[in-house]
């Protein structure tokens, strides 16, 4: 096929790679390109065809190699092969680099249930220690004062707000956010459907009709168009012989190409964008997984009622007389507890509310905080759990945990303690952005 390269990434990988192989007098040139952006759009398979035009030998890595039972195996691979790659050079006399796929996948830490191992640790120390010297890369339990060649990383991913902040620093990694704009897009779509004679015209009402799908979504598509052929086959040989057929074939199997059709294309486009649609909607994990239940708590609860009003539980809702859905008898309900909103210097109207609505519903109140940078993996800490079921002394002791803690994200929570569940997640205070 045709594949198209875009400018703009060819460029980048380009001088990336050959600016690591000159010798520029004073300047630091950063040793790993991280190239991030939105799944599906075709980062590697990009970096392969740059790879092959510019004759450059790569050594490859996957994320998935970036963990193992054994505390330092990952980060030995990469000294490994990372002196391969140098190698390479030596011996072929050609450029080479090492290539990691999906390294946030294997060394991100993406929320509080991503677990932190010494793997992930070595990982991170790894590649920055390679990155601040790149000619010398040594391996576990030998020293070689021979310098080696200085070998350019390039690495792939989703979200690199997921590793390690000194990692991703300039000095090291110089980013490249790729995503591909509408000429890009039209590039790419019409390599893969080259061979199937489709026009201009019908490639850019193709990519405007699903403006919104990654490139992979275009290369799924033709392959369904193949479905038709396959299924006649099934039904000519009958299902029962399909696997004889397939495997003790004497000659591979050939089918004809089939028609590719605007028109067609579209259908079976919106009908892939609708299974989509249903795997975004239904989720019914939730239904089944007690964290992922835990997790998708509502982040606010049910405003507190006027004091002239029952207070409901959470999640019960009220029927038409006024009355909840609750099984359990109104002599059950605790007792209303009243608070002045006025009484509270530091806590919003709102908070208040939520402390008042918690406490009369039976539940515990408590605290968690988290700085700016563990915000975005939250990794948030428990402050304290409020155990007295007086509003105005509960209000006083979140006003303490927001004096402690003037620069970071505040949470209020709601437990259960008969369920140890959480019933809210409610952010009380947000840092000045800087």
């Amino acid at each position: 096929m045709a594949y198209y390269i875009s400018p703009r990434f060819l460029d980048k990988l380009a001088v990336h790679i050959t600016k690591n192989y000159l010798n520029l007098d004073g300047v630091r040139v950063p040793l790993i390109l991280g190239i991030h952006g939105r799944k599906g759009e075709g980062k590697t398979f990009h970096c392969e065809l740059v790879y092959e035009r510019m004759g450059i030998e790569v050594v490859n890595i996957s994320g998935g190699e970036l963990e193992s039972p054994d505390a330092g195996d990952p980060a030995r691979l990469i000294r490994l092969r990372y002196r391969e790659a140098a190698e390479l050079v030596r011996v072929r006399g050609v450029m080479a680099v090492l290539m990691i796929n999906d390294l946030d996948a294997g060394a991100g830490r993406f929320d509080a249930m991503t677990q932190y191992t010494v793997n992930t640790q070595l990982v991170n120390n790894t590649l920055m220690n390679i990155a601040d010297n790149p000619t010398n890369v040594q391996l576990p339990g030998s020293y070689d004062d021979k310098p080696i060649q200085r070998v350019p990383i390039i690495v792939t991913g989703n979200d690199f707000a997921t590793l390690y902040e000194p990692l991703v620093r300039d000095g090291r990694m110089e980013k490249f956010y790729w995503q591909p704009d509408r000429s890009d897009r039209i590039g790419i779509v019409g390599g893969i459907f080259a061979p199937d004679n489709l026009g201009q015209g019908a490639i850019e009402q193709l990519v405007d009709t699903f403006p919104q799908q990654a490139i992979d979504f275009y290369g799924a598509l033709r392959a369904r168009i193949y479905d038709e052929q396959v299924r006649d086959f099934i039904h000519s040989v009958g299902i029962s012989s399909v696997s004889s057929k397939v495997v003790n074939s004497d000659k591979p199997l050939q089918f004809a190409k089939p028609t590719f059709t605007l028109s067609h294309l579209l259908d079976v486009g919106q009908q892939m964008v609708s299974e989509q649609r249903y795997l975004q909607e239904m989720r019914l994990a939730d239904q089944y997984n007690r964290a992922l239940r835990e997790r998708s708590l509502p982040t606010h609860s049910q405003p507190a009622s006027p004091p002239t009003q029952p207070f409901y539980r959470a999640y019960d809702a009220p029927t038409s007389n006024g009355n909840s859905q609750s099984s359990q008898s109104s002599e059950s309900q605790p007792v209303s507890f009243r608070v002045n909103p006025q009484s509270s210097s530091k806590l919003s109207t709102e908070t208040v509310n939520h402390v008042q609505s918690l406490l009369n519903q039976g539940y515990r109140v408590g605290l968690e905080h988290v700085d700016q940078r563990r915000f975005r993996t939250n990794a948030w800490k428990s402050c304290s759990t409020v155990h007295a079921q007086d509003s105005n002394e509960a209000i006083a002791t979140l006003e303490q945990c927001l004096v402690h803690y003037p620069d970071e994200y505040v949470r209020l929570i709601g437990i259960d303690p008969k369920n140890k569940q959480r019933v809210l997640e409610h952010i009380i205070q947000r840092p000045h952005q800087t």
